[in-house]
């Protein structure tokens, strides 16, 4: 056990709440709540992943990895439809889509008569336009590291003191963070965006994204891998590669990352 007061707060707050089902999606967060509630609670727990088109098939192959590496029972509840509320991405979007999904995890919880659904929304969360955390609080999800003041630095700490590989995994949001407000979903946009991020990925790039504009891709990488993008020879090679994605027009965000660029 880590010898830090915060974190010994948050084990004797999960410890307060018995029994609980985790949002867990394999990112930094999450994966951190779900190593201190299997500490906390044993075997009064389990994990449940939400598997959308919304969600990059890699990062699903993650969450059941690193589930079966932690020892947790883990759960995938699927719909693969997009919803008819955000089919045009409303700038209310992620409050809708998190109603739909804590909604569905709420039904599994009182199935298996756990007595609370838990999320991994940090303190540093309430900085940020997260539209999301109204449903969370009409749903009664409880956020364990909001509520003891957790903060992002605190997690990958805290993470990287108890082993865990996603300690330094940057952050991801779902792919419909990538389409500007009011511009439809379209399955094939999703794929296309998926597999983009992931060649870059497996380029070397790491916390990227592919915004995408109906036929247009902005890049936007890291500020220090900025000079390592414009690069002539790679260029070319991922114009050609976003192309037979089905893009027509590439371009490079000289901004870099921003993080929720179109909420600005």
């Amino acid at each position: 056990m880590i010898s830090d007061r915060k974190y010994e707060d948050l084990i004797d707050y999960l410890k307060k709440l018995d029994s609980i089902v985790i949002a867990f999606s394999g990112g930094v967060d999450s994966t951190f709540l779900m190593k201190a509630a299997k500490e906390a609670l044993g075997d009064r727990m389990m994990a449940v992943t939400i598997v959308s088109p919304y969600i990059p098939k890699w990062e699903l192959e993650e969450a059941k990895e690193i589930a079966k590496d932690l020892n947790i029972k883990h759960q995938l509840i699927e719909f693969h439809s997009i919803l008819g509320e955000i089919k045009f991405n409303p700038k209310d979007r992620c409050y809708l889509c998190k109603k739909f999904v804590f909604s569905k995890i709420i039904e599994f919880q009182k199935e298996k008569e756990f007595k609370y659904v838990i999320d991994g929304t940090n303190l540093d969360d309430t900085k940020d336009y997260r539209p999301g955390m109204k449903a969370l609080k009409e749903l009664s999800v409880v956020s364990p590291l909001l509520e003891n003041n957790i903060t992002k630095e605190d997690i990958r700490r805290f993470s990287k003191d108890l082993g865990l590989s996603t300690w330094d995994k940057p952050a991801y949001a779902c792919l419909l963070s990538r389409i500007p407000y009011n511009q439809e979903i379209k399955f094939e946009d999703l794929r296309k965006i998926e597999n983009a991020e992931l060649y870059l990925m497996e380029l070397g790039f790491k916390g990227i994204r592919v915004r995408s504009h109906e036929d247009l891709a902005r890049i936007e990488v890291q500020r220090q891998d900025r000079k390592k993008i414009c690069d002539e020879e790679l260029m070319d090679k991922i114009c050609e590669k976003f192309k037979e994605l089905g893009f027509k027009h590439i371009t490079l965000d000289l901004q870099g990352y921003i993080m929720g660029s179109f909420n600005n």
